[in-house]
């Protein structure tokens, strides 16, 4: 009897180029697509390398571990299912990455810490869950989460609105595809 083939994304880009790496089957998850983290990673070419990301609803993994493929310094994934978060350690056991850390934690309670400022930070909350992306935007902002110039990635239902932005936020790039709307703020 054939066995179920597992899911599975590509990394697009960076040393790790071309690997599939796996993620948890778990109802909702759905990694961003490959032809969005290519143009996403085309826009933060500029200021990934070395760059400090912090992925609150890391899900697959995949834009956090593109993130590291690619030369970032640090990247930390936030995931509250535990069964995606041993998944996700496993991953980044496999690739041997330093630079990734793991923490099994709700995105806006582990935003109730001590900060450590951020220089790219990925917000792809649930699409069921809409307003979690704006709860984010506001902790971000105002708990000390992000560093001058630093670069947001905002991603939604095709049909949901963007929330409103601090006004600290400009939005650099803006792109639909398919049932995903993605966006690109920068903190002035």
């Amino acid at each position: 009897m054939p066995t179920k083939p597992r899911n599975r994304v590509r990394i697009v880009g960076g040393r790790w180029r071309g690997r599939r790496v796996p993620f948890a089957p778990v109802p909702g998850l759905r990694p961003t697509p490959d032809r969005v983290r290519e143009t996403l990673f085309n826009w933060l070419q500029p200021v990934i390398e070395g760059a400090r990301c912090l992925d609150l609803f890391a899900g697959s993994g995949v834009l956090g571990l593109e993130a590291a493929s690619r030369g970032a310094a640090r990247v930390v994934l936030v995931e509250r299912d535990l069964r995606v978060v041993r998944v996700l350690e496993e991953q980044v056991r496999v690739l041997g990455s330093s630079a990734v850390q793991v923490a099994h934690a709700e995105a806006c309670a582990w935003l109730e810490r001590t900060p450590e400022p951020f220089d790219v930070v990925f917000l792809d909350p649930p699409f069921a869950a809409p307003e979690w992306l704006a709860a984010c935007i506001g902790l971000l902002e105002d708990g000390g989460w992000l560093r001058a110039d630093a670069r947001i990635y905002l991603e939604a239902g095709a049909r949901t609105p963007l929330p409103a932005l601090p006004p600290s936020w400009s939005l650099l790039r803006s792109r639909r595809a398919g049932q995903v709307a993605y966006h690109l703020a920068r903190r002035a």
